[in-house]
């Protein structure tokens, strides 16, 4: 005769919840400040995302404009340099991920290899400090460095031989400008993501490798690079999904009558057509940030799938 085990019943999600806020009810209270900031600061604000599908007059508020469906993103695509703004704004951030991300994680591990703590905290200072400057400031440096006139560089390139170049006003040196000015700022304050992790490693698996014999390329290649993949991973992911999302004040600072072909992004018009215009369109300009946040979305998302499905690794 066969005995049929008893199976417990599942608790209910209810009674979990109910179970979980009983026990931990202190960490729920501790949780409620950035509940309240996310919901005030970032769902409430959704409620306006409808301006995108209206005519939106101050005058008749969000609910009383007249709804004019997909007219605002219908006017976005037909726009003549529609399809020119899309590659500026897709290669400018496209090319700063693949230049600009990997720089953050090399310094990171050149750090970590420092012994010296008062060089190596001298390096880590000397390195986070342009992320302090400004976007004016900055782009008055650029300016002044790479003036036709005055400018460093082109003391430089005339001293040499060369004859000086007007770099903001040349379409082909906005991206290098952009860039190159953009992984100096930050390069070294992305650091610091990566520079825990490695400091998170259990120092006996560098005694081990010692013992063994591994030279300090061979403790980097099988003990930090493999602890950093993680993290690495998950934060090209999140960056994955600024491809169509710039820094629209540094463009908008650097962006010159010659370079236009160049610069020319999506939120630099965005600004334009919304508020810097004669005449400001908001809902015009809600349509376009609504499209660039679901295409971003989409992109994270599809990034975050294959990461998943080829490595085994992912946000969610």
């Amino acid at each position: 005769m066969t005995t049929i085990p008893s199976v417990r019943p599942r608790k209910s999600l209810g009674y979990r919840f109910s179970l979980t806020m009983k026990r931990d009810w202190q960490l729920w209270v501790l949780l409620i400040p950035a509940l309240a900031f996310f919901i005030v600061f970032c769902y409430f604000p959704m409620y306006g995302a409808q301006i995108a599908f209206r005519n939106y007059k101050a005058a008749f508020g969000v609910t009383g404009s007249p709804w004019v469906g997909w007219a605002n993103f219908e006017k976005f695509f037909k726009l003549y340099y529609c399809g020119r703004m899309f590659a500026n704004t897709f290669l400018l951030n496209f090319l700063g991920l693949l230049f600009g991300f990997p720089i953050p994680v090399i310094l990171a591990i050149m750090l970590n290899q420092l012994n010296h703590k008062r060089f190596k905290g001298f390096t880590q200072t000397a390195i986070y400090v342009p992320h302090f400057i400004s976007t004016v400031v900055l782009a008055g440096m650029i300016y002044l460095f790479f003036s036709p006139t005055n400018g460093i560089i082109n003391h430089i390139i005339t001293a040499a031989g060369g004859k000086p170049i007007y770099f903001i006003m040349e379409p082909a040196w906005f991206r290098p400008l952009y860039i190159g000015s953009d992984i100096w700022q930050n390069a070294g304050w992305n650091t610091i993501l990566y520079i825990a992790t490695l400091t998170g490693i259990d120092p006996q698996l560098y005694e081990a490798a010692t013992i063994d014999g591994a030279t300090r390329w061979d403790k980097i290649k099988h003990i930090d690079i493999p602890h950093l993949i993680p993290i690495t991973v998950m934060m090209l992911i999140l960056n994955c999904g600024s491809l169509l999302a710039s820094n629209t004040d540094k463009v908008l600072l650097l962006q010159t009558s010659g370079n236009l072909a160049t610069s020319d992004i999506l939120g630099v018009y965005q600004y334009t057509v919304g508020i810097a215009g004669a005449k400001a369109q908001p809902s015009y300009a809600a349509a376009i940030g609504l499209c660039l946040n679901v295409m971003n979305f989409v992109i994270v998302m599809s990034v975050n799938y294959i990461s998943r499905k080829v490595g085994k690794i992912s946000l969610f």
